[in-house]
C-alpha cells in the first residue's frame, strides 16, 4: 500500500508504510526513522513531546498514560480528530473530513483489537457508545444479547476450550512421532558391487529376522524401467529370491517360495539409476538371492546391490499412509492450522512412520527429496515480481484490461482467463500465476470485486491451459522425456497435437460451465468500495505492525502508533457499517468517465525500472521457451530464474534488501519443501506404487475387446483423483512404467500411446481438484493472502471440484472417440 502525500502524489523514493502527517506526531516519526530536530517545540503538536526532547524521557513519559496514542492537537477542544486515509481520499475530499470520538482505553484497547476479529467491529462499536451514553438505544435486541456478559463470558470459554484441545492434541501428536522417530536408528544401506557376466553368476544367502514381513532389493547401475520392447532382444537381469516355507504339516517336506524380478539394462552404460522391489519373506527361514545376467556380449557389467528388512507388509504401510494423507487435508480442509504447517506435521508423521517400519531415512536422503529446482523458480520469480510492482506496471495493466472489457465484468474474465490459459501453455503454471495474480488484484480493487473469485476462475484456467502442450504442465514433461515412449514414436510434435486439440474442447465447455457455477454468486462485493478498502487498509496497517519487531525503543513505539492507528480506523470502520445501509454495486454505466480518472491516478511511476524489469523479464522468458527446444542450453528453470534476479537486482540498484524479501512468499515455499517430503514418504510407503498396481489389475480384468475404453477411463479417472490429493510429479513417474509393463504384456495387448495421453489428461486436469493439488494453486493462495484476501480449502473446492470433474468428462470422452471409434493410434 503506497501512501500518498498531500498533494496527491507519491515520492518513488519513500518507503511503502508511512504514517501520514494528520495521525502521526513529526517528532515520534522522525525519532522513529533515526533522526532528531533541532530544539523547539511544534506549536501544532503540543500533546506530544518537544522534538528535542530525548527518546528515553519521551518514553518515560508516555509510560504513565494510556497505550492507545492521543490523536487530538491543542488547536482542537474536543475529543476528536481528522482522519483522512488514503485510500478513502477522493471519497473524502468531496463529502469532507470526518470526525471521529477517541474511546477511553478502558473501553476498547489496543490489545483487544489486535486478537479479536473484524466482525466484532460494529458490535464494539455499539457497546462504547453504549457505555459512554451516547445512546440509549442504538443496539437491536440481538446486539443486546451478543453484547451480555454471560453469551460473551460463554462464547469465551468455549473458544479457550477448543484452543486448548487443539494445542494439546497436537503436541502430544508431535512428541509422539518425535518419540517414535529417535528410537529407531538409522541403518544405512550397505552397497556391495557386483561384476555380473554371462558365465558368472551372483548368489548370497541372508538370514532372516523374526518380526520381518517384507525384503527390499535396491540395485543401482545402468537399468533402465519398463519391460521389453517389441524385438525383446534387450540384455536383463534375473532376479530370484527363494525361501523355504515350513508353515504346513511337519511330516511334509517343506516347499521353495520363489520370487522372479526381471530388471533391463540401459544400452547407454553411462546413465545410472536405481530401482528398488519389496518381496514378502516367511518365518525366520534363510532368504536366497541369485541374480543371473542375460547379455549379447562376454564383458561384465558393474552392478550395486543393497538389501533391508521392512517391519510391515505392503497393506499395512499403505494403510499408514493413507491415514497420514487423510490427516493432512483433515488440518487444511478445516483449516485447523496454517497448510505449511499441515504439512510439516504430515512430513514429520510420515517419517516416523518409516523409522518404525525399519525404511528410517538419513537426513542427507531427505533433503535430496526436495525438488530444489521447483524452489528455485519460485524464488526467482517472485523477486522478479516484487521489482516489478514497484513500477506501477500492474496498476497500468489493470486499467487497460478494464478499458478493453469497456466496464463489462464478464468479459474481463473470460479475456482474463483466456490469456492465462494461452500462456500457461507455453509457459510453466507458477510463472503464469506469479504475474498475473498481482494485475487481478489491483484490477478487482478497482472495480469493487472479490479478487477471490477471480483468481480461482484464472488458475484453473492456467492448470487446464497448461496441458495443451508438451512444456506446460510438468506431467507432460516428464511423458515427453521418456526414451522408451520416444521409441515408440510419442514424440514432441505427436504428443502436443493429441493434447491441444482435446484442450480447445475442454476449453469450450469450461467457459459456460464457469459462468453457470458464478450464476448465484456475487462477484462484486456487497459493501460499498469505501468500507471494503477501509477494512483492508486496516489488515495493511495491522500487518505492517505484526512484521515489526520490537527490538529497540524506538521500534516499539512505532509498532505501538501502528497499532493506535489500527484502533482509529476501527473506529472509523464502525461509524461506516452503522450509517451505511449495506448495497450491491451493479457495474457501472460511467465507465469511460471512470477510465479517465484511473488513467490520472494510476500511471507508471517509474519508467526507467519498469524498461529495466521487462527486457530482463522478457529474458527469462525467452530462456524458458529456449530450454525446452534447445538441448545444448544447459540450464534448467530454476538456473534461469535466479540468473533474472540477480542481474534485476544489480540494474535496478537495490538497496533495501530486506524490502524485497518480505515480499518473497517464504510460507509458500516451506510448504512446497514439506510437501515434497510428504510424498516422497508416502511413495516408500508404497502408496502410489499401490494405486498403479491396483488399477493394472482392474484393467486386465476387462475382457479383451473393452479392454482399451476400460484402461482410458480407468487411467484418466484414477489418475484425476490422485491429482487431487497428492502430488502430481511423482505419480506421474510412477504410473510410467506401470503403463508400459502393462502395454507390452502379451496378454493384454495395449497400444502405449492412449494410456500416456489419459495418464497426462487425468494428471494435469486433477489439480484442479483441490487448492493443493497443483503448484499453481498454491502460489496464487499464497500471493492472495500476502495481499490481504486470502481463500480457503473449501472455497477452491466448491469452483475446482466441478470444473475438473467436467473437464475430465471431455477429456475422456475426447480420448474414447479418438483412440476406440477413429483408431488414431
Amino acid at each position: 500500500m503506497h501512501l500518498e502525500g498531500r498533494d496527491g502524489r507519491r515520492d518513488p523514493g519513500t518507503p511503502e508504510v508511512e504514517l501520514l502527517q494528520t495521525s502521526v506526531p513529526p517528532g515520534l516519526a522522525e525519532l522513529a526513522a533515526g533522526k532528531r530536530r533541532p530544539g523547539g517545540a511544534d506549536p501544532g503538536q503540543s500533546s506530544w513531546a518537544p522534538a528535542g526532547q530525548e527518546f528515553a524521557s519521551f518514553l518515560a513519559q508516555r509510560r504513565s498514560h494510556s497505550p492507545l496514542p492521543q490523536m487530538s492537537s491543542s488547536r482542537s477542544k474536543d475529543s476528536c480528530f481528522t482522519e483522512n486515509t488514503p485510500l478513502l481520499r477522493n471519497s473524502l475530499q468531496e463529502k469532507g473530513s470526518r470526525c471521529i470520538p477517541v474511546y477511553h482505553p478502558e473501553f476498547i484497547t489496543a490489545e483487544e483489537s489486535w486478537e479479536e476479529g473484524s466482525a466484532d467491529w460494529e458490535r464494539r462499536y455499539l457497546l462504547s457508545r453504549e457505555v459512554s451514553g451516547l445512546s440509549a438505544s442504538a443496539s437491536s435486541e440481538k446486539g443486546d444479547l451478543l453484547d451480555s456478559p454471560h453469551v460473551r463470558l460463554r462464547l469465551s470459554k468455549l473458544r479457550r476450550c477448543v484452543q486448548w484441545l487443539k494445542v494439546t492434541g497436537l503436541f502430544v501428536f508431535v512428541v509422539l512421532c518425535s518419540i517414535l522417530f529417535s528410537l529407531y536408528p538409522d541403518q544405512g544401506k550397505l552397497w556391495q558391487l557386483l561384476a555380473l557376466s554371462p558365465l558368472e553368476n551372483y548368489s548370497v544367502n541372508l538370514s532372516s529376522h523374526g518380526d520381518s514381513t517384507l525384503l527390499q532389493v535396491d540395485l543401482a547401475g545402468a537399468l533402465v524401467a519398463g519391460g521389453p520392447s517389441r524385438s525383446g532382444r534387450e540384455e536383463r537381469l534375473l532376479v530370484e529370491l527363494t525361501q523355504a516355507d515350513t508353515s504346513g504339516s511337519r511330516w511334509r517336506r517343506p516347499q521353495q517360495v520363489t520370487h522372479n524380478w526381471t530388471v533391463y539394462l540401459n544400452p547407454r552404460r553411462s546413465e545410472r539409476s536405481v530401482m528398488s522391489r519389496t518381496f514378502e519373506v516367511l518365518g525366520r527361514e534363510t532368504v536366497s538371492i541369485s541374480i543371473r545376467a542375460s547379455l549379447q556380449q562376454t564383458q561384465a557389467v558393474p552392478l550395486l546391490m543393497a538389501y533391508q528388512y521392512l517391519r510391515a507388509s505392503v497393506e499395512a504401510q499403505v494403510t499408514i499412509a493413507t491415514a497420514i494423507l487423510a490427516g493432512v487435508y483433515a488440518l487444511i480442509i478445516f483449516e485447523i492450522v496454517h497448510r505449511t504447517l499441515a504439512a510439516m506435521l504430515g512430513s514429520l508423521a510420515a517419517l516416523a512412520a518409516l523409522a518404525v517400519i525399519g525404511d528410517r531415512p538419513s537426513l542427507t536422503h531427505v533433503v535430496e527429496w526436495i525438488d530444489f529446482e521447483t524452489l528455485a523458480l519460485l524464488f526467482g520469480m517472485m523477486i522478479l515480481v516484487a521489482i516489478f510492482s514497484e513500477t506501477g506496471f500492474f496498476d497500468y495493466c489493470a486499467v487497460k484490461a478494464y478499458r478493453l472489457s469497456r466496464g463489462r465484468v464478464w468479459a474481463m474474465i473470460i479475456m482474463l482467463c483466456l490469456i492465462a490459459a494461452v500462456l500457461s501453455a507455453f509457459l510453466d503454471n507458477v510463472t503464469t500465476m506469479l504475474l498475473f495474480t498481482p494485475v487481478t488484484i489491483r484490477l478487482c480493487e478497482v472495480l469493487n470485486l472479490d479478487p477471490r473469485q477471480v483468481l480461482i476462475a484464472e488458475v484453473i484456467f492456467t492448470n487446464i491451459g497448461g496441458a495443451a502442450t508438451a512444456i506446460g504442465d510438468p506431467p507432460n514433461v516428464i511423458i515427453v522425456s521418456n526414451q522408451e515412449l520416444r521409441k515408440m514414436g510419442l514424440d514432441f510434435a505427436g504428443f502436443t497435437a493429441h493434447m491441444f486439440l482435446g484442450i480447445c474442447l475442454v476449453l469450450l465447455v469450461s467457459f459456460p460451465l464457469l459462468r453457470l457455477l458464478y450464476w448465484n454468486r456475487k462477484l462484486y462485493n456487497k459493501e460499498p468500495s469505501e468500507i471494503v478498502e477501509l477494512k483492508h487498509e486496516i489488515h495493511v496497517w495491522r500487518l505492517t505492525a505484526q512484521r515489526i519487531s520490537p527490538a529497540s525503543r524506538e521500534e516499539t513505539a512505532v509498532r505501538r502508533l501502528l497499532l493506535g492507528k489500527v484502533l482509529a480506523l476501527e473506529h472509523l470502520l464502525a461509524r461506516r457499517l452503522h450509517t451505511f445501509h449495506r448495497q450491491i454495486s451493479q457495474e457501472d454505466k460511467n465507465w469511460e468517465t471512470n477510465i479517465q480518472e484511473l488513467q490520472k491516478k494510476h500511471r507508471i511511476s517509474d519508467g526507467i525500472l519498469l524498461a529495466k524489469c521487462l527486457t530482463v523479464l522478457g529474458f527469462v522468458i525467452f530462456m524458458f521457451f529456449l530450454n525446452s527446444f534447445v538441448p545444448g542450453i544447459h540450464l534448467d528453470l530454476g538456473w534461469i530464474a535466479i540468473l533474472g534476479a540477480i542481474w534485476l537486482l544489480i540494474l535496478a540498484d537495490i538497496h533495501d534488501f530486506e524490502i524485497i524479501l518480505h515480499r518473497v512468499e517464504w510460507a509458500t515455499l516451506l510448504f512446497f519443501a514439506a510437501l515434497f517430503v510428504l510424498m516422497e514418504a508416502l511413495a516408500h510407503l508404497h502408496l502410489i506404487e499401490y494405486v498403479g498396481e491396483q488399477t493394472a489389475l482392474l484393467i486386465k480384468m476387462v475382457p479383451e475387446d473393452q479392454r482399451l475404453t476400460a484402461a482410458i477411463v480407468l487411467v484418466v479417472w484414477v489418475s484425476a483423483l490422485a491429482s487431487s490429493l497428492i502430488d502430481n510429479i511423482p505419480f506421474t513417474a510412477t504410473m510410467i512404467p506401470v503403463l508400459l509393463n502393462l502395454s507390452r504384456d502379451p496378454e493384454v495387448g495395449l497400444p502405449a500411446p492412449p494410456l500416456m495421453y489419459a495418464l497426462a489428461f487425468g494428471a494435469c486436469l486433477g489439480g484442479n481438484g483441490t487448492l493443493i493439488g497443483a503448484s499453481a494453486n498454491v502460489v496464487c493462495a499464497g500471493i492472495a493472502e500476502q495481499h490481504g484476501y486470502g481463500f480457503s480449502f473449501m472455497e477452491f473446492f466448491r469452483l475446482g471440484f466441478p470444473m475438473m470433474i467436467v473437464s475430465c468428462i471431455v477429456g475422456m470422452c475426447y480420448l474414447l472417440v479418438a483412440h476406440v471409434v477413429v483408431g488414431w493410434n
